[in-house]
Formats: structure tokens, sequence, C-alpha cells
């Protein structure tokens, strides 16, 4: 028995994190938290500033409605108790009081491309949620990264990370994509365009074009936006309405099951892009289709967060001073142990 802390983030992020802890609960403590900072981050996330982040506005208060709906155990910031194990969706920021711990992280989906900003961080060694996304896993600060397939583990070895510590499990809410297919999504055989929060997170994103895209693609058929929960709604729905008068808007709602409805899939860079190949449908998107097949989550039936609570329990019996060892070295010395090894 043990304390377990899973730090959250995007309704995503949460849910990943449940299903995994869903699994623990019978042999170890597990307590929630939303994401959070220190210093400056947690100063500036208190002010509202980054409400545009998973460390405020609607993620936030999209997590804490999940975690209180479902009646689970919550510690802020994970300071009410001392933690056997951290299970974390992000290692953008690694947190002061979780340092030194036995740290697992797990991939949420897709990874921004590497743009500037990533080539910056590294080179000039600047914050690494600078560059969102695409710097996922370089902290190299954690014990295990779970991540969501083969080529996903090739592409995090090329951009630094530890080779012996990624173990390729899929990833929850991405590992059983014809599951959706089941569903009471009351519309059918349409367009579906999914929007990104490219201008919240400050890039470039000429949304006119898009919709105007859209139509074009759309033709005839009827048209559906999704916005992405980072959005601006109220803008996003005006200039919607403005350009694209007949189509329906959503901006909450399942976005697997819509994709199974759907027959076209517009996607700017949204790990749900996945889920539209998965169930081929025809896709149009900002990102490259060849690139995403060779990276597509294992598909296992819904294991995903069986394996990552393995390797939890794996690196909870893992004796401290070993994994310090590991933590120590300057380069990686071991090849990646398959999943069921655990």
């Amino acid at each position: 028995m043990g304390n377990i802390l899973f730090i959250c983030g995007s309704l995503n992020q949460t849910t990943q994190m449940h299903a995994i802890a869903r699994t623990m609960m019978k042999e170890h403590d597990c307590y929630f938290t939303p994401y959070y900072g220190d210093g400056i981050v947690d100063l500036s996330a208190k002010m509202g500033w980054l409400n545009f982040t998973v460390l405020g506005g609607r993620h936030k208060r999209e997590t804490m409605e999940y975690l209180s709906r479902h009646a689970l155990n919550l510690d802020l910031r994970g300071e009410a108790r001392p933690y056997d194990l951290v299970v974390t969706c992000s290692d953008l920021i690694i947190q002061n009081n979780i340092r030194g711990k036995r740290v697992i992280l797990v991939q949420e989906g897709i990874t921004e491309p590497e743009g500037i900003m990533y080539h910056l961080v590294k080179w000039l060694k600047l914050p690494r949620y600078l560059a969102n996304t695409s710097t996922n896993g370089l902290s190299n600060d954690y014990d295990i990264f779970c991540v969501a397939s083969e080529g996903y583990a090739e592409l995090f070895v090329r951009k630094g990370v530890w080779e012996e510590k990624i173990a390729v499990t899929g990833i929850p809410n991405f590992d059983n994509m014809k599951i959706s297919q089941n569903n009471n999504f009351p519309f059918r055989g349409y367009v579906l365009a999914v929007t990104s929060p490219l201008r919240e997170t400050f890039r470039y994103d000429d949304r006119k074009a898009f919709i105007r895209k859209c139509n074009a693609i759309a033709a005839k058929k009827n048209l559906i936006f999704k916005l992405h929960p980072l959005e601006n709604a109220q803008r996003a729905i005006r200039e919607i309405h403005e350009n694209a008068p007949g189509a329906v808007v959503f901006a909450h709602g399942d976005i697997n099951q819509m994709i199974a409805n759907a027959e076209v899939v517009i996607t700017q860079q949204s790990t749900c892009t996945f889920v539209a190949i998965g169930l081929e449908k025809e896709v149009h998107t900002n990102l490259n289709i060849e690139e995403l097949k060779r990276l597509m989550p294992v598909q296992n039936d819904g294991a995903s967060a069986e394996y990552i609570a393995n390797i939890c329990e794996h690196t909870i019996r893992t004796p401290a001073e070993v994994l310090r060892a590991k933590r120590r070295q300057t380069q990686p010395r071991l090849k990646r142990e398959p999943v069921d090894a655990y």
C-alpha cells in the first residue's frame, strides 16, 4: 500500500490519469491535483494570465468539476502528504515538490511540430513550456515515459529522450478508437471541422481562410465545427457564423463520437486527427498524414491504462537508490524493456 499522486491537466489528461488510477485503487491510496507550477509560473496562474493553459481557465475548472463528480481524493499541489509515486501528464514543468521522487510520465496525445521555439528552447536552454508539447519528455527528470507507439518512441529518442526510460504502452483515450463508433451523437454523414487554439497560444492562424477551406470541402454536405476547449469560443462562433452561416458549432461534446459519425474530417493541429485516420475517414489536415500513420497510437482494445499501472507498480517496488543511480547517468546505457516484463 502506498500513496500515489496523479497530476492532471486538460480534461483529456485528467481522464487518462483516472483510467490509470482506477486499476490501482484497491492496492494504493490515489490522490489527484490539477496541474500546477512554482514561483513566477504559479503567480502568473493565480493572476489569471495563464488561463489559456492547463494551469487555469477552462482546463482547471473542468478538471476540478471532473474530480468532484467522480468523488476522487483531492490534494491540491500534492502538499498534504508524502508520496511513494507521482504520475504526471506533462514534464514541461517539473514541480519542486516532486523532484527526487519516483515519477512516471504519460504522453497525452499528439505533439506540436518542431518549430522555431522548439529549437530556441533547446539551443538556449529556455523553459520547455515555451515550446509547448514539442518538448514533451525532454526533462528526462522521471523514471519511465509511457508513450503511444513505437513511432513516438523513435521520435522522442531522436529529440533526446533516453531510450532506456521509454515504454511503449499505448495511451488511454486513444487505444481503442473503434469503440467510439457505438454512440448516440444525433448527426451523421457530415463534414467535421476541428479547430485548434493557435491564436490562444500565440501562433498564427488565418481563421477566415480555414473556414473558407472547410466550406469548399463540404460543398453541399452539412458542415459541423467542433471548437478546441482552449479557444475563445465567443470569437470563434462569431467568425463561423459570419463565414459559414449554415454550419453547426459545438464548443463541448465527445469529439471521438463526432469523428466516428462524420464522412470527412478537417483538422488543424489536433490529436483527434489520429482518430480520424484510425477510423479511415477522409482527412484534411495541416499535419503530415504519412507521419501520423507512423506515429499512430497502439490499438490494444483499451489495455493501456493497465499496462501503465503495471509499470507504476514495478517502479514503486524498485529501491529508491536504484532509481537515483539511473537518474545520475549522463547517457542511456540500457535498451527499452518490453512492457510485459513488468
